[in-house]
């Protein structure tokens, strides 16, 4: 609708634009969750719970360049799904935008290796995404991995994501962290602190349950859940509080920030920690939640209604009191 391809109203527009490489058929992987999937009974034409209609790379890159040209488009994020060309796909996709364009282009795909990874960033690919996912290695293989019959594999992807560091710079390297695929908040909020030390930006997503998918019957993660997790990753990749600051209960759930109640208050009021995550310049509108509700990832500024709401999703009376400098506060 941006990019005049199709007529409708938008109650929050993309600020990015989400292109998806297209082919006949589903992608080579099978993650449990994603309606792509080569296992998959969903529509081929879903990626979480969007519809990505087919339209001429003609007519999208004429699009990008009016909307880029008039501030409403301020970056591309190419998702690539898996297949043995997709590589090549991916290489004239980037020239064609950087040529006609010059919109800054981020690119998510499925593992390469490091002389790809090169190839991406000589094309004139800005940033990548390589997706974790899972929290651990053992939700990783049950999931995407060889339990599912999967082509990734835990140690790959953690390997590819140093390299990509070193090829896109720290910060220049994301990857994609889905909360609710049966991970506690503990190990969540581990993993979230280990990207962040090798120098990659991880982005947080709710999990999302779409028909005809082996995970269709499984439940989203609580509000409550996200929240706190949205937390915990915007003090560390804020750099004001680590995961051996913070404090888990028996059963893996956070109970203590680690920081200052004033400092957490202030954070929480600002409401920067539940705006969707990820490059800069993503909103990624109701990627994964109904324009109803509940809102997992907000794609604009929150009201004061909806900061309210946020408070008392995070229930913060119940959190333990926590011991900063001798002092007790109640966090």
């Amino acid at each position: 609708m941006v990019l005049g391809l199709l007529d409708g109203r938008l109650d929050a527009p993309p600020t990015s634009a989400y292109l998806m490489t297209y082919r006949k058929g589903k992608c080579a992987a099978n993650c449990g969750f994603c309606p792509q999937a080569r296992g998959s009974n969903s529509r081929a034409d879903m990626l979480s719970r969007v519809s990505w209609p087919v339209f001429p790379t003609e007519l999208v890159l004429d699009g990008l360049e009016n909307c880029f040209r008039s501030g409403q488009m301020k970056r591309v994020c190419i998702q690539a799904l898996n297949y043995p060309k997709v590589f090549t796909d991916l290489l004239a996709l980037i020239h064609a935008i950087r040529k006609q364009t010059g919109i800054p282009t981020s690119v998510s795909c499925q593992p390469l290796d490091c002389e790809n990874i090169r190839r991406l960033a000589q094309a004139g690919a800005e940033r990548i995404g390589i997706s974790l996912d899972a929290a651990t290695e053992e939700i990783f293989g049950r999931i995407k991995g060889v339990s599912v019959g999967g082509p990734c594999s835990w140690e790959r992807q953690v390997k590819l994501l140093n390299e990509a560091v070193g090829v896109f710079g720290e910060g220049r390297v994301s990857t994609h962290l889905i909360v609710g695929l049966g991970e506690t908040e503990r190990e969540m909020v581990n993993i979230i602190q280990r990207c962040f030390d090798m120098g990659v930006l991880p982005a947080l997503f709710a999990f999302t349950p779409i028909s005809g998918t082996p995970l269709e019957h499984a439940a989203q993660p609580s509000v409550q859940k996200y929240r706190r997790v949205q937390v915990a990753r915007h003090l560390i990749v804020h750099e004001v509080a680590g995961f051996e600051d913070m404090r888990f209960d028996q059963n893996g759930c956070l109970s203590d920030f680690g920081v200052d109640k004033e400092i957490l208050s202030r954070i929480i009021r600002s409401g920067e920690p539940f705006l969707t995550s990820g490059c800069p310049n993503c909103n990624r509108p109701y990627y994964n939640e109904r324009p109803s509700g509940p809102i997992y990832n907000y794609p604009r500024e929150l009201t004061e209604k909806e900061l309210s709401e946020v408070w008392m999703q995070l229930d913060l009376k119940e959190l333990q009191p926590s011991k900063v400098n001798d002092t007790w506060f109640v966090c």
